[in-house]
């Protein structure tokens, strides 16, 4: 009985901090991480490496959506869309969250150093990044590409893992990846466009209006779409696969702007959220096939 009950609240806990990191968005990155590793190894690594990179990102990607958390608490309290979450609700302890906060980016630095060198030495980068990307809205319109760039950290990271080097491959893995984040962010943004107006916060949706913010959006993924040709050019093992998987892409891309538009947001969490999940199962699943095939 005793037994059960410690099981149950370790369970429950655990349940707690995956609704706290939005667990289930960790596909945003890990597709364009997890290509870049089999194009850069042209292969599965060594099983050690590949751990180690998976330790790597979900480190960083937990211990990041941790501290936004804490660092957004009170602008999420007075959000009626955010009001519900766990901080401004009571639910979880301010100084609980940071505690997980730093082992998660404990556990990022120490799988970089298992990796190698260059890891090591850009892994404060990684977590500048991480932390002062909850605060760009405070200062800044651009807090999207910040998101985007941070993001990208994760495929550019997976290349210098295996090859310690950098070339025009993971570069643009790297601008697909912001861009494409920082695209459907703009769209879940636009919900908050008065809030954020009343409460002098930044964001391309409050620089630009909604209209012209979803028109930057449908810029930021056409050229999404023009850096994954630029990799299917650079990776010999892409092909027409790959190719066909990038057309899908295209696809899901124009059916989120039909979901949304200047005058109905109803559908942004669908458009910005589950149809981008998709896109990025998509991209993990041509990209890998097309680098085992050929």
């Amino acid at each position: 009985m005793v037994l059960t009950k410690v099981i149950n609240k370790i369970v429950n806990k655990l349940k707690e901090y995956g609704k706290l990191v939005m667990f289930s968005h960790t596909i945003f990155s890990l597709s364009f991480a997890l290509v870049s590793m089999v194009i850069a190894a042209k292969g599965l690594p060594e099983i050690s490496t590949l751990i180690w990179i998976l330790v790597c990102f979900m480190g960083a990607r937990t211990g990041a959506n941790a501290i936004n958390r804490v660092i957004d608490a009170k602008i999420d309290a007075r959000n009626p869309r955010t009001a519900g979450r766990q901080l401004p609700k009571g639910e979880m302890r301010k100084t609980e969250v940071i505690i997980f906060t730093a082992v998660c980016f404990l556990i990022m630095v120490y799988g970089a150093y298992k990796l190698n060198w260059i890891c090591l030495l850009l892994s404060p980068v990684a977590l500048f990044l991480m932390i002062i990307y909850s605060y760009c809205k405070r200062f800044t319109y651009l807090c999207h590409l910040v998101l985007g760039v941070t993001c990208a950290c994760a495929p550019v990271g997976a290349w210098l893992a295996i090859t310690g080097k950098l070339n025009l491959i993971p570069l643009f893995m790297g601008a697909a990846n912001t861009l494409w984040v920082a695209g459907f962010d703009i769209i879940y943004g636009s919900q908050d466009y008065d809030f954020d107006t009343q409460n002098g916060l930044h964001s391309i949706p409050v620089k630009f209006g909604v209209p012209g913010a979803l028109m930057i959006a449908r810029v930021f993924h056409i050229i999404t779409l023009l850096c994954l040709v630029v990799v299917g050019i650079l990776v010999p093992q892409f092909g027409l696969i790959y190719y066909l998987g990038v057309i899908l892409i295209a696809g899901l891309f124009v059916a989120e702007y039909r979901m949304v538009s200047p005058t109905n947001l109803t559908n942004v969490n669908i458009a910005s959220y589950s149809i981008n999940q998709i896109v990025s199962i998509v991209l993990l699943v041509f990209g890998l096939l097309d680098a085992f095939l050929n």
